[in-house]
Formats: structure tokens, C-alpha cells, sequence
């Protein structure tokens, strides 16, 4: 594919490889307080995400409230969303127990090729075969990070790097589903209403299942500055995250979105190396090139390289955690945000 260099390096383009690159680090720091928490014996994913869904609420909730309007999507729908969300983020903090920060973060992009099954299955979305080829050689990447995992035990990296790596897959998965339904509810929503609304659902469930699952982690947990900032570090990276992708997506689209956010997996090897001093594996450089190679051709075309049918068309206003416009495909999350990701997407 020929890139006309005059025509990308718009002050548009600019703006957003600054925001797209802060992104980057909001998923890297998120990834990089989780592991803090894990390394100092804290285990409690749920608590983690509570905090920024109650941002969420607190902020969009407000601005929902002065509307005064009825929902324009039904309430349960954002039950389910916001189940799946909280679930999808459990899993991927959970991960770090586990595994290594590089590991969740490469792997986290399982969400792409996940969403753009969900999306042929679900919505009739058809992808071409430059689309197919990319995932391939994504996932290709993946495999390289699990099989070094299984191989070397990742002795740096975690306790049971096996259990983590099939941790951020399902919750890659879960983003991936998270991603679709919203797809969904944007045609008959708004940014302002989901993400009002996600906040609330996911702060409710997030509050019962903590209540069942770590309130005894909590309270054995001795509360000091150290253990309280990367809690509310990631919560905030999580809120701002969930809250600046739909910039980045008006200004400049998915496909420079998705390879914005790649480069957080360069930023976690970069601070498990110089910030943890620990040993990469050479695999982790040969995941990370075929993951590169593979989301370049993945995001090398035009929109109009996917075919959506007229009864599956995606409201261009619609907002956008861890989500690419083609497919839907976040990449936190990386979630992850909670890691990456969110890549809430996510």
C-alpha cells in the first residue's frame, strides 16, 4: 500500500499521535500498577475497576441528570454490558497474579481477531482477505507469547504464567463481546447515556462482587500511601482512557488508533526491563514484530474494506472503549486496561 506522506501529516495527524502516544502510556501505567499491586501480595482485581466506574458515574451520571431524558436504549441492556466489563477486567487484572506484564499486554489483542468473529457471526460484517491476513499473523504472535511462557516458565514474569496467559485471553475475550454489544447500543444511545450508564451498572456489580469475593483481601490489606496510590492510579488512567479514546477516534479514525495503542506493548518491555531489571525472552521481540507486522495489515485499509449490510451499519458517533470502527476490536485494554485493554477497551 502507497502512503501519500503530504497528506498524512496533517496538524490533525499530529494532534493525534501526541494523544494517541498518551494513551499508550495510559495503558502501559495501568498494566504497570497492577503488577505493583500483584508484586506486593495485593489481590483484589475487582476493587481495582470500582473506583473508575464510580468516575464514570459520577462525571457522565451529572451530565445525564441535567438532560433529563429518558434512556434511549432499555436499562437491562446496560446490566449485561456492564457485567461483561467488570467480568472482562477481572480477568485481566486478575492475570497479573500470574503472569508478566509484557505477557497480558501482547495478549490482550486476542480481543481483535475475537471481535471480528463475533461481528461475522452477529452482524453480517464481511472482511477482506488483506483483514483476514493481518489476524492471522497477529494471532501467529500470540502463540509465540504463550509457547515462551510454557517453554521458559517466565520465571520472572509470575507464579503460573500458563494460568495468566489463559486469563487474558478469556478476558479478551469478554472485551471483545463488551465491544460488539456496544455496537448495538450506540445506534439508539448516546456517548453521554453509555457512558453514564456503564459507570453505574459496573459500579453496582462491581460493589456486590466485591462484597462476596474480596472483602476479606481488603480488610487484610494494610493501607498505607504506598498501597493506596497505584489503585487510584489506575482507576484514573482507566477513567481517562475510557474517556479520551472517542477524541482519538474523531480526529483520526481506528487504523491510526490501533497502532497508537501497539506501542504500550514497547512501553511495558521497556519498564519490565529498565523499571523491574528483569529478563525478556527473545520470543517476547519476535511476538512483538509479527503483532506489529500483523495489526499494520490489519489496519491498512480503508473503512470501506469491510462490508457492512444496511441493517448493521455503525453510528459514526458512536463512542468508542477499546473499540475499532471496522470491527469493534479494542486493543486495552488493552484493558486493561486493565491493560491493556480495555485495548477498552478495555
Amino acid at each position: 500500500m502507497m502512503f501519500d506522506f503530504a497528506r498524512i501529516w496533517t496538524r490533525n495527524t499530529l494532534i493525534g499521535l501526541g494523544l494517541g502516544q498518551f494513551l499508550s502510556l495510559l495503558i502501559t501505567s495501568t498494566g504497570f500498577t497492577s503488577s505493583e499491586l500483584a508484586k506486593k501480595g495485593i489481590n483484589a482485581p475487582t476493587s481495582q475497576s470500582f473506583l473508575n466506574y464510580v468516575f464514570l458515574t459520577l462525571v457522565y451520571g451529572t451530565v445525564l441528570l441535567y438532560r433529563r431524558k429518558a434512556l434511549k436504549a432499555k436499562w437491562y441492556y446496560y446490566i449485561i454490558l456492564g457485567l461483561v466489563d467488570v467480568e472482562a477486567n477481572f480477568l485481566v487484572v486478575k492475570a497479573y497474579q500470574y503472569t508478566s506484564l509484557t505477557s497480558v499486554m501482547l495478549l490482550d489483542c486476542w480481543s481483535i481477531p475475537s471481535v471480528m468473529l463475533l461481528t461475522w457471526l452477529f452482524l453480517k460484517t464481511k472482511y477482506r482477505f488483506k483483514k483476514i491476513t493481518g489476524v492471522v499473523v497477529c494471532v501467529a504472535g500470540l502463540v509465540l507469547v504463550v509457547f515462551s511462557d510454557v517453554h521458559s516458565g517466565d520465571r520472572a514474569g509470575g507464579s503460573n504464567p500458563r494460568k495468566g496467559d489463559l486469563l487474558v485471553i478469556a478476558g479478551a475475550t469478554l472485551y471483545a463481546i463488551s465491544n460488539v454489544s456496544e455496537e448495538f447500543l450506540v445506534k439508539s444511545a448516546d456517548r453521554v447515556e453509555l457512558m453514564a450508564m456503564l459507570g453505574l451498572s459496573g459500579g453496582i456489580i462491581s460493589a456486590i462482587q466485591i462484597s462476596i469475593l474480596e472483602r476479606n483481601e481488603l480488610k487484610s490489606i494494610h493501607w498505607s500511601a504506598e498501597a493506596a496510590l497505584p489503585f487510584v492510579g489506575f482507576a484514573v488512567a482507566m477513567f481517562m482512557f475510557y474517556s479520551l479514546v472517542p477524541v482519538l477516534l474523531k480526529i483520526n479514525g481506528s487504523i491510526m488508533l490501533n497502532l497508537f495503542l501497539l506501542t504500550s506493548d514497547m512501553w511495558a518491555v521497556l519498564i519490565r526491563i529498565f523499571a523491574y531489571h528483569e529478563k525478556v525472552d527473545w520470543m517476547y521481540f519476535v511476538s512483538f514484530g509479527a503483532v506489529t507486522i500483523g495489526l499494520i495489515i490489519y489496519s491498512g485499509g480503508d473503512r470501506d474494506d469491510d462490508q457492512h449490510p444496511p441493517n448493521a451499519a455503525i453510528d459514526d458517533h458512536r463512542p468508542a472503549v477499546k473499540q475499532d470502527e471496522e470491527a469493534n476490536s479494542g486493543n486495552h485494554s488493552k484493558g486493561a486496561g486493565a491493560g491493556s485493554s480495555k485495548t477498552w477497551v478495555a
